[in-house]
């Protein structure tokens, strides 16, 4: 059994996590600037100090120091002084960084196929008709054979779909023209954010993530500064890693310590215009990850930013200031008060209101897995470095990392696009699309033959020469600029034909009419 772990205290006071609980979840809250950061690095420290391995992301860009040595300025060694709190031992941890972009870590990527249409439509923020649609485009894949790896695959299949909608129309349904277009488009919008970098081969394996070294959990950072100037994507990236972890996992049920602590630093981004159907989704991953030896750790501003449904799964809280200058901030903090075990003697509410920077009210879960008494608290430091580490660090970490090599390299097998592409490639040409020529009209009879001479007339006679009085009676003149004159025999063949027409409309029209009006009689 692992031992506790100390998190906070304050004189005789001590909060400690049970490593055997801590897969039951936790929430990391305040407002920006009370110490929540200081807090999440100080709990990855203690857990992977017990061996367990860590995933966070760095939204800031100063988590990188946990894998230094930490060094206590003269202020904070005084602060801590003043709160008699021990000054921790220097220590570092095992530190594995990641980066979608491949810039800050090494590159994370997943196939389009495993992201699926639920998250793909999340991330492009798509309306219910569009994601329907989209998803017609993966099963046509599906049952088509046609790996969809990267997103030059998707659009490709897209285009595909979409020229060749009335062929899918029978057998998947009404596919809209302008739905392909928006997702489209919304595909063209992250990659334009770098998102293209993140879809493809080689995938992540997600055991990567849960490694030891010499008895410590390695600590993954995501370096997600960037990232973040695209909220959706970073939001849909860290929620299709928890959902691997359960998909993946096998069930372990309640272990002494978990296999891995998943920390979700700006949680908010994740539930924010979010479909129902996401949630849901959510709901459910963060219900059952626990029995595969996941912790998932919320870390946002604020409470009232996490669903009921989720709130309820959070055994362990930190709770840091809030600052109730609007009625919203007024009701995070009742929300937040009414959430916590009360203890005799402390308001609750307005102990949020008062906190100083590092401390907290901490409530963890007991032995027997209940709320432990909401205790005022200052958080321990953590031993590691307070801030980034340096370029030259970063690169030294990158080339000492365990998964060194493994994924900076892309590859990009045969799968959609080439296959679209190929039958497109080996279709026969067509011949060229020309207008068609107008079929050539029989001489009139008796006309002038191109060579000028009269055609022969079917009497056996000749016609009058081109350019007589009778010729041009007859068969017409040619005007000055090439326009044509009728003569006497195309006037009476036009009225002639006319005629014609005239009376065969009339008996047909008299016939449809006398048979509506005779019905109606015979009625």
């Amino acid at each position: 059994m692992a031992d506790p772990l100390l998190l906070a205290r304050h004189g005789a006071t001590e909060c400690f996590l049970l490593p055997a609980l801590a897969n039951r979840h936790g929430l990391i809250t305040g407002a920006t600037g009370t110490g929540k950061t200081v807090t999440l690095q100080t709990l990855a420290e203690r857990l992977s100090g017990t061996g367990v391995p860590v995933f966070m992301a760095d939204v800031k860009g100063d988590l990188s120091g946990i894998s230094q040595p930490g060094r206590i300025g003269d202020k904070m060694s005084a602060t801590l002084k003043e709160r008699g709190i021990e000054l921790p031992a220097p220590l570092a941890c095992p530190v594995t960084l990641w980066d979608v972009f491949g810039e800050q870590g090494h590159p994370v990527r997943a196939t389009i196929s495993d992201m699926g249409p639920l998250l793909l439509g999340r991330m492009l923020d798509l309306n219910e008709t569009q994601a329907g649609v989209l998803n017609l485009v993966f099963k046509i894949a599906d049952d088509s054979g046609l790996l969809l790896l990267d997103l030059k695959d998707l659009r490709a299949m897209l285009a595909h779909v979409g020229e060749n909608a009335k062929q899918y129309t029978t057998s998947y349904g009404n596919i809209s023209a302008a739905s392909v277009g928006a997702i489209q488009r919304g595909l063209l919008a992250i990659e334009s954010q770098g998102g293209d970098r993140f879809f493809g081969e080689p995938m992540l394996d997600i055991q990567d993530f849960m490694q030891t070294v010499d008895g410590r959990g390695v600590v993954n950072i995501l370096a997600a500064d960037r990232l973040m100037n695209a909220p959706r994507l970073y939001a849909t990236f860290l929620l299709w890693m928890l959902s691997e972890l359960f998909e993946q996992l096998p069930e372990v049920g309640d272990l002494d310590k978990p296999k891995l602590a998943f920390f979700f630093d700006e949680a908010h981004l994740l539930f924010k215009d979010a479909p129902k159907a996401l949630v849901e989704r959510i709901e459910l991953v963060v219900r059952l990850v626990r029995s595969k030896g996941v912790g998932v750790y919320f870390v946002t501003q604020n409470p009232l930013d996490i669903p009921d449904a989720v709130l309820a799964q959070l055994g362990n809280r930190v709770q840091h200031a809030l600052r109730a200058f609007t009625p919203r901030d007024q009701k995070a903090v009742q929300s937040a008060a009414s959430t916590m075990r009360p203890k005799p003697g402390l308001d609750i509410g307005q102990a949020i209101t008062e906190l100083a920077v590092g401390e907290a009210l901490v409530s963890l879960l007991d032995e027997k897995g209940r709320p432990g008494i909401t205790e005022r608290v200052f958080v321990l430091p953590p031993a590691g470095q307070i801030g980034p580490v340096t370029p030259e660090q970063r690169k030294a970490l990158m080339a000492g990392s365990l998964v060194a090599g493994v994924y900076e390299q892309a590859v990009d097998r045969e799968s959609a696009y080439e296959k679209l592409k190929g039958r497109t490639a080996s279709a026969p040409d067509a011949p060229p699309a020309t207008r068609p020529s107008a079929p050539a009209s029989p001489p009139i009879v008796g006309t002038a033959s191109p060579t000028g001479t009269a055609a022969p007339s079917p009497a056996g006679g000749s016609a009058p020469a081109e350019g007589s009085f009778l010729n041009d009676l007859l068969f017409g003149t040619t005007g000055p600029r090439g326009g044509r004159k009728d003569g006497l025999v195309q006037t009476l063949a036009k009225s002639a034909v006319r005629t014609v027409g005239t009376n065969v409309g009339k008996e047909i029209l008299r016939g449809v009419l006398g048979g509506i009006f005779g019905a109606k009689t015979r009625r």
